[in-house]
């Protein structure tokens, strides 16, 4: 059920040789990816669980079963505004409906994430995507 843009970001881990190659990647797709609006950075939209403080905008366009998921985020810290930005590729323009269906942990091993990530960098990943996956679930209710 991956996205293309998620694909994109395997194929580039395959080719990459060692973990520090793959840090320095994932730090350049944080580099990359726009700022959210100061006004977005409120209470509300802080991710808790995070070492660093980070910041999820989630927004749906559309209404009812066809309507359209995707957020915008930020860190204070390179590594996870890149971890936001592999997120972005797996969750960003899906149906709502599908949102819940994704299989993260999964998509995300394709990356070896959990092995080599920190406690802290797993929790906080893990907390960023609760928020994503209630956000999702509760635009139902």
């Amino acid at each position: 059920m991956a996205q293309t843009s998620f694909e994109e970001i395997v194929e580039t881990f395959e080719f990459l040789d060692d973990w520090e190659d793959r840090y320095r990647y994932v730090i350049e797709l944080g580099k990359a990816m726009p700022k959210i609006d100061t006004a977005l950075k409120v209470e509300s939209s802080k991710v808790e669980g995070c070492a660093s403080q980070v910041w999820i905008h989630c927004f749906i366009e559309g209404k009812g079963e066809n309507s359209i998921f995707s957020f915008d985020g930020e860190s204070d810290a390179l590594i996870v505004s890149g971890l936001i930005s592999i997120l972005r590729s797996l969750y960003n323009g899906l149906r709502l409906i599908d949102v819940n269906q994704v299989n993260v942990m999964a998509e995300l091993e394709r990356l070896n994430l959990k092995e080599n990530l920190s406690a802290q960098r797993s929790n906080g990943l893990r907390a960023m995507i609760q928020r994503i996956n209630s956000t999702a679930l509760n635009a139902f209710i």
